[in-house]
């Protein structure tokens, strides 16, 4: 009769749920342990049950989606509702169901990545809003077993992809619009070092300002974390340095707004005396006084394919880990023609 867990279990002097574990190379098993079952293993000849396998390795049909750092302002920006609807809409056609987290660092340093998947019975994941220092996102790099499909982190292997928009191009453009319009005191408001994001539209800026032989100036950069006071904050910073800026670009349409608010209330004319533009294209973005010019993602598209590309992933096909997708320049009212004297 063959051997079987328990077995190897009794042998070693361990719970039957550690044999698995180090059978099936999960990391919270001490290498040593690990080690000493496995030469038991098969030292017993044991092998392992494929009926019994199958069973843990069922599919549930089910994807989790990990969103970090849920705000107010990411609530009102409504970028994540737009993908979640989009990977909604692409997982019920395919026939999966989701489960939302909403995750910060320090729920990732007491649970990890590959515990909460398991815990929750996932057949796999999709995470947005990391940041680049988050326990999580080098889990899902080094060593998860769970297809993973990163939103705007620019990762890809085997069993990783991701999905993101040209942000080089998208800053690039709005920057060369400013420039059509006469603009060569250009400001930039990014978001934070740690989105990896940021770094992709800091580059779009500087190539924007590179194309037209302007100098780049750290000090007319600053971030605003992603908020309206951060962008608030950011453009006041600027301007008590360089007071003589005639335009700023923001990488985000909530730091926008904060920047259009704070100059209001500095008696600064939008777009007279200074311009306006944003990224993303959130619902409000055509509202505002002034109507703001903006570099439009596709959020939902962004979230049908990162399902489209998690599923396939999990079914096993053939399957592009990296997609990008365009974006587009809208023109609306709160950017213009330098005004002259």
């Amino acid at each position: 009769m063959s051997p079987t867990i328990k077995d190897i279990a009794k042998a070693a002097g361990v719970s039957i749920t550690t044999v698995s574990r180090a059978l099936n190379g999960y990391p919270d098993v001490n290498e040593k342990t690990r080690s000493r079952i496995k030469k038991l293993a098969e030292k017993m000849s044991y092998h392992p049950n494929s009926q019994a396998q199958s069973l843990v390795l069922k599919k549930t049909n089910t994807i989790g989606v990990i969103i970090s750092e849920l705000t107010r302002d990411s609530v009102k920006a409504a970028f994540s509702f737009e993908v979640l609807c989009g990977i909604s809409d692409r997982s019920s056609e395919l026939n999966y169901d989701i489960i939302l987290f909403s995750t910060n660092p320090n729920k990732q340093m007491n649970k990890t990545y590959s515990d909460l998947c398991r815990e929750r019975n996932v057949d796999g994941v999709i995470l947005k809003g990391l940041k680049t220092t988050d326990p999580y996102l080098r889990e899902v790099i080094d060593q998860s077993s769970f297809p993973s499909v990163l939103i705007d982190i620019p990762v890809a292997g085997e069993g990783v992809g991701h999905v993101t928009t040209d942000n080089v191009s998208g800053v690039r453009d709005a920057v060369r619009h400013l420039i059509q319009l006469g603009h060569r005191n250009i400001a930039f408001i990014n978001g934070y070092k740690e989105a990896a994001i940021c770094a992709d539209r800091l580059s779009g800026y500087m190539l924007g300002l590179q194309e037209a032989d302007i100098t780049y100036d750290v000090s007319r950069v600053e971030d605003g974390r992603f908020s309206e006071e951060g962008g608030a904050d950011a453009i006041s910073k600027i301007l008590s340095r360089h007071p003589e800026t005639t335009a700023v670009v923001c990488s985000s349409d909530i730091m926008a707004l904060g920047v259009m608010k704070e100059l209001e209330q500095m008696g600064r004319v939008i777009p007279g005396s200074i311009s306006v533009i944003g990224f993303d294209d959130i619902s409000i973005a055509s509202y505002t006084t002034p109507k703001l010019t903006t570099v439009r993602q596709e959020k939902y598209e962004m979230g049908y394919q990162a399902a489209q590309m998690l599923i396939d992933m999990i079914e096993g096909r053939n399957v592009k880990h990296k997609i990008v997708l365009d974006n587009q320049l809208i023109i609306r009212e709160s950017a213009d023609r330098l005004q002259k004297g």
